[in-house]
């Protein structure tokens, strides 16, 4: 339900919309991070509450001075640069504590790190000259294949050879370079996973950048390299993109791109068995009457990162600037990929970065552009993206193949992002169903929380009613591979026993089976307060004001439905303002979990909000002043 006499929304208005966008944002990050903190399971085997670990882990500055005095009994460290010359007084010993301290490392990059070797860990050089650098390099690829680990050289300074960077550092002496040391996976369910979601403009060569990225070959600039990628006929010959495409790229442990063996292309099955590390891209449609679909493959496929393609010749018109929103909106980290660059001419392209430069530098934004250029710049800026302040910028070509192996070091490279809790109640998002034959039904989704084992009995719901229906996990595959388990942080996809496909659909949810039914909600509240109870909506933007029994289309997680709002803690609520607000499911009830991002939009209008208590009771009204007149009619009755 819209309002009438819509007006256009000034600057000023705008700006104040974006600032408070940028702002909830990073507080709707700060109470997802909370959700994923481990918690003591309920009898029913759900989540009672957050975890309060803040207070059993303070620091106490003064007891810092025991540790400076030396007082403890653990033995004297050994310095890293011993280590990796192997000077000590056991060089079996030193091997192993350096293999020990390599491993610490990979586990903190969840089965990668970029070791900087010739460098302290506070970034002094160790002062190794030719010899001593070939010694600790050797040193270090011995340690690495004890766990099993391979090591790639990225960069070196001072030491020469086809890795040798072309910019001089001077603020640093001696040899010293950048090494990737990744883990060798002995089996499919440990392998390393990033999810990207792939948005921007219609026309800005999204599909065709993956083709070329993913299939291994040029662009022939009619669009051949995205003919592969089209789920659809009518795709193919549109040239359009108007479903959720998924493709996989694949790096084996020595950092190799793995796509083709003995001239042929690899299958999503060989590439899962050869890579230890799988980048997923979902190939999001840019135009704008597949909006729905795009918000929704945003939220389903929980991405750990967004890029955004943006053609040179045209620069972020259209759904580019709505789809870099939705990313801000939901906090995650952007990088830019400027296609088309060889039939640009050098003003017109010079245009669209200073556009892009004003845009990511805008109050909304608040980013810092990076544009990358050389492999330094890919991997500092690489091993740096942990900050969501900066946002790289590429230049490239999928037709003379400018700049293209930049990005792929860069994919390379990017470190694992996400906060999933493995101990916790096992939660699967449903974003597809399937009818396979000789199979079944199968489900395709992201665990959320948990882990979930081959055989297990489980719950799928809820449907029209609110209902769970009880099944058992067949079978599990990742990439089309089976595996025996699946982890929380991951994407799967899971063959149910006795399920039909009409039974299920997207946005259902798979928990493990307890003894307690879980519970379901067609109502419950969205706030932006630590101190309140309820969820937070913040109103991104919009030409007039919003009201209770307004309707618009709400997205949380792999749930997109239409909803109503039944309360407000205020009259109306207009653009930038944050506020409580109750919504009511129109279709089912949905199973909703505290810390879940929610995004509603009715046309222009848009919506930021984060759950935080479910249910709704209409005697206790949000707004005070309508809870103090019901009191006064009750008195006056």
């Amino acid at each position: 339900m819209t309002a009438k006499g819509t007006r256009p929304i000034n600057p000023e208005e705008r700006k104040r919309g974006e600032i408070a966008l940028s702002e909830f944002a990073e507080y709707a990050e700060k109470q997802q991070a909370h959700r994923s903190v481990a918690v003591a399971p309920s009898d029913s085997g759900y989540s009672t509450g957050a975890a309060s670990t803040s207070r059993d882990v303070e620091d106490h500055a003064e007891l810092e001075i025991l540790d400076q005095l030396g007082l403890s009994d653990t033995p004297r460290t050994i310095k890293l640069k011993e280590l990796l010359l192997g000077t000590g007084e056991a060089t079996e010993a030193s091997l192993q504590d350096l293999a020990g301290a390599i491993q610490n490392r990979i586990d903190e990059g969840h089965g990668e790190t970029v070791f900087d070797l010739g460098l302290e860990d506070g970034g002094e050089t160790m002062g190794f000259d030719l010899p001593h650098w070939e010694t600790a390099l050797q040193r270090l690829r011995e340690a690495a294949e004890t766990i099993p680990a391979h090591c790639r050289i990225l960069l070196t300074y001072n030491v020469g050879g086809p890795k040798e960077s072309t910019v001089k550092n001077d603020r640093i002496k001696g040899a010293w370079g950048k090494v990737l040391i990744r883990q060798d996976w002995s089996n499919v369910e440990e392998m390393g996973e990033l999810r990207i979601a792939v948005v921007g403009n219609v026309d800005a060569g999204k599909s065709t950048m993956l083709g070329v990225l993913v299939k291994g070959g040029l662009d022939d600039g009619r669009g051949r390299a995205r003919v592969n990628l089209f789920r659809h006929k009518h795709e193919i010959e549109s040239g359009r993109t108007s479903s959720v495409g998924m493709e996989i790229m694949g790096f084996d442990s020595r950092g190799d791109v793995v796509s083709h063996a003995q001239g042929r292309k690899l299958s999503w099955e060989e590439i899962g068995k050869r890579a230890a590390k799988v980048i997923t891209f979902s190939d999001l449609a840019g135009h704008e009457k597949y909006l729905r679909t795009t918000v929704f493959g945003m939220l389903s496929s929980s991405p750990n990162y967004c890029l955004l393609m943006v053609a040179a010749n045209n620069g972020m018109i259209g759904m580019s600037r709505e789809h870099l929103g939705l990313a801000l909106a939901l906090n995650v980290p952007v990088m830019v990929i400027v296609t088309k660059i060889d039939i640009c001419p050098p003003q017109v392209l010079q245009e669209t970065l200073n556009q892009i430069t004003k845009i990511l530098k805008s109050p909304g934004a608040r980013k810092i552009p990076i544009f990358v250029k050389d492999m330094e710049e890919t991997i500092n800026t690489a091993t740096q993206f942990v900050s969501q302040r900066i946002c790289p910028v590429f230049q490239v070509s999928n037709v003379t193949g400018e700049n293209l192996e930049l990005v792929r070091t860069f994919l390379n490279i990017l470190p694992h992002r996400g906060h999933y809790n493995q101990d916790g109640p096992f939660e699967f998002l449903i974003n597809d169903t399937f009818s396979v034959p000789h199979v079944g039904t199968v489900v395709s989704g992201v665990v959320k929380s948990g882990v979930i084992h081959a055989g297990d009995q489980v719950v799928v719901g809820p449907d029209s009613l609110g209902q769970f229906t009880t099944t058992t996990v067949k079978t599990i595959e990742r990439k089309r591979i089976q595996v025996n388990a699946c982890f929380a942080g991951q994407s799967g996809s899971f063959a149910l026993k006795r399920v039909r496909r009409k039974e299920v659909r997207k946005g259902m949810v798979v928990l493990m089976k307890s003894e307690t039914t879980p519970k379901v909600y067609r109502e419950f509240v969205a706030e932006a307060s630590l101190n309140h109870r309820n969820p937070t909506v913040l109103i991104l933007s919009h030409a007039t004001t919003i009201k209770p029994k307004y309707q618009a289309m709400l997205h949380v997680g792999a749930v997109s439905q239409t909803c109503s709002v039944i309360d407000i803690d205020r009259p109306f609520i207009r653009t930038g303002d944050r506020a409580l607000v109750a919504f009511r499911f129109i279709q089912r009830p949905e199973f909703l979990a505290l810390g879940d991002k929610v995004l509603f939009r009715e046309g222009k209008t848009k919506g930021l909000g984060i759950v935080k208590s479910v249910g709704y009771d209409p005697n206790h009204p949000l707004d005070p002043r309508a809870e103090s007149s019901q009191s006064t009619e009750g008195d006056t009755n």
